[in-house]
């Protein structure tokens, strides 16, 4: 899943892809680099991010779901992230196959009917708070526990409200309302959540305890820290990984996915 903030306060890439046609041409070369879904966002999660109102959401997030759909090259899909209902039904109606909300249905309840009605894909993820508190001396007795209780919980009521389980990813929200440890923890147990039974989304890419665990390393710098999380979640069962560096993840799960995984017979001709 490759990253296009259409946004001017994202904490790795606010403000490059801004402009509609730099974000389309973002996501052209994403998706010729392998990813096989495009996620655009419109509004910042970052912590402290400031909420933006539906009008601006719509005006940044539609033109680019449009450009993508119509635009020639390499297959992908179309996920929108976003937490707003009128967002995700417009984005629905310009082309996109996934609602990615970070709230889980929690901030536009109905968005689980709207998912449910058009027969698309959903992913809901854990966030403790919202992205302007959420980092705010986050505790949990036991986080993937805690964690674990909160996506069994949001995929019955998206399932109750009619939408189709096997459309249902579960993201555990990493660096949404956690300290390093309390990262560090949901990918040492990430099994414990992909035995839920839905695919488990991981969003490491570029984020702030990467650097801390690092030494203090800047966002440009955290690629082989994104590399490393990506790969042990990969082990521990993840199967959809939210990147901003599509090309260099791509090649470090494709060998990580041969080498822990793959039978045989499914490895590339020509191996010794």
């Amino acid at each position: 899943m490759g990253v296009i903030n259409v946004t001017p306060d994202s904490f790795s890439d606010g403000g490059r892809f801004a402009e509609t046609s730099a974000a389309v041409a973002h996501g052209l070369r994403l998706a010729g680099d392998g990813a096989h879904i495009l996620d655009v966002g419109g509004e910042s999660t970052r912590p402290g991010a400031a909420p933006v109102s539906e009008e601006e959401e719509l005006a940044r997030v539609v033109p680019v779901v449009e450009g993508l759909g119509a635009a020639d090259g390499p297959s992908f899909e179309i996920s929108i992230d976003t937490a707003k209902l009128g967002v995700a039904e417009a984005a629905l109606d310009a082309g996109a196959h996934i609602v990615n909300d970070v709230t889980a249905f929690r901030s536009a309840p109905e968005m689980a009917g709207l998912v449910a009605e058009r027969g698309v894909g959903c992913c809901l993820m854990h966030m403790l708070g919202e992205p302007r508190t959420m980092q705010r001396a986050p505790r949990y007795g036991d986080v993937v526990s805690e964690v674990k209780s909160f996506l069994e919980e949001r995929l019955a009521l998206a399932v109750s409200e009619g939408v189709d389980e096997d459309r249902i990813w579960l993201d555990p929200g990493i660096g949404f309302g956690k300290t390093v440890a309390h990262n560090l923890e949901l990918l040492r147990r990430l099994d414990e959540l992909v035995a839920i039974g839905r695919p488990i989304v991981v969003g490491t890419s570029r984020k702030s305890f990467l650097g801390k665990l690092a030494g203090g390393r800047s966002e440009s710098e955290r690629l082989p820290g994104t590399i490393a999380t990506n790969v042990l979640a990969l082990e521990r069962g993840a199967s959809v990984f939210r990147v901003h560096d599509v090309a260099e993840v791509t090649d470090a799960l494709t060998v990580a996915a041969a080498t822990v995984g793959a039978p045989r017979e499914e490895l590339p001709d020509g191996r010794p």
